[in-house]
């Protein structure tokens, strides 16, 4: 049996129909809709993608500190609740216009952009696919972090704020657990979802500042 294509190592048991390549069962997991924009009818993302699904619920948050966790909440700085008004407005928008957006959506789509901060890798794209990418609320969530600066009291002219990689993934692994909170264990509901459009509304309604504290 022939080597695996990526690790040169182990038996490659499995076909990539996404690179036309032969892989082993573990270059497959580690690179699966991470690396490689895997099809929807690939048999081993239909067969593990709800294990995958799994894990990433459970998924420990290991950049925010006790201290962060402890009540000293990161968003009650003004900055990093800036940033975190950016990333949830992706996911109360398209929540908005579909009503089949679930909590787990929001980790997912949450969990997509955290990863492309984090190792800033391009997805492989299957070669005659004219799709977007595999998560489009998480797309749009990493550019709304790619994008936003906060704005100084002061601000002195061609200078802005510019975030931190560390801020943006804790900033990120701080709204995952609030949807966690939320959901309660429930994450085929809108509970997260529900109190996030609820709370835009209300900022709204209320505010008139640039500058929101969520």
């Amino acid at each position: 049996m022939a080597k695996c294509e990526k690790c040169k190592k182990r038996k490659a048991k499995r076909y990539c129909i996404a690179l036309g390549e032969s892989l082993c069962p573990l270059c497959c997991g580690l690179l699966r809709e991470k690396e490689i924009h895997c099809p929807p009818d690939c048999s081993f993302l239909v067969q593990h993608k709800p294990y995958q699904n799994k894990r990433i619920l459970e998924k420990k948050q290991t950049s925010l500190s006790a201290k962060d966790l402890s009540g000293e909440d990161i968003l009650k700085d003004e900055r990093m609740a800036w940033l975190a008004f950016h990333i949830e407005i992706p996911l109360k928008e398209f929540a908005e216009k579909k009503d089949s957006f679930k909590d787990i959506d929001a980790i997912l789509a949450l969990e997509y952009a955290k990863e492309k901060v984090d190792k800033g890798k391009r997805v492989l794209f299957f070669p005659n696919e004219k799709i977007g990418p595999k998560n489009d609320v998480g797309e749009a969530i990493y550019q709304n972090i790619e994008e936003c600066r906060y704005e100084k009291k002061i601000i002195l002219p061609g200078v802005n704020d510019i975030y931190r990689e560390e801020e943006k993934i804790k900033c990120l692994e701080r709204i995952i657990l609030s949807v966690k909170f939320w959901a309660k264990g429930s994450f085929e509901d809108r509970n997260y979802i529900q109190q996030l459009i609820e709370r835009f509304a209300h900022l709204k309604e209320l505010s008139t500042q640039k500058k929101i504290i969520t």
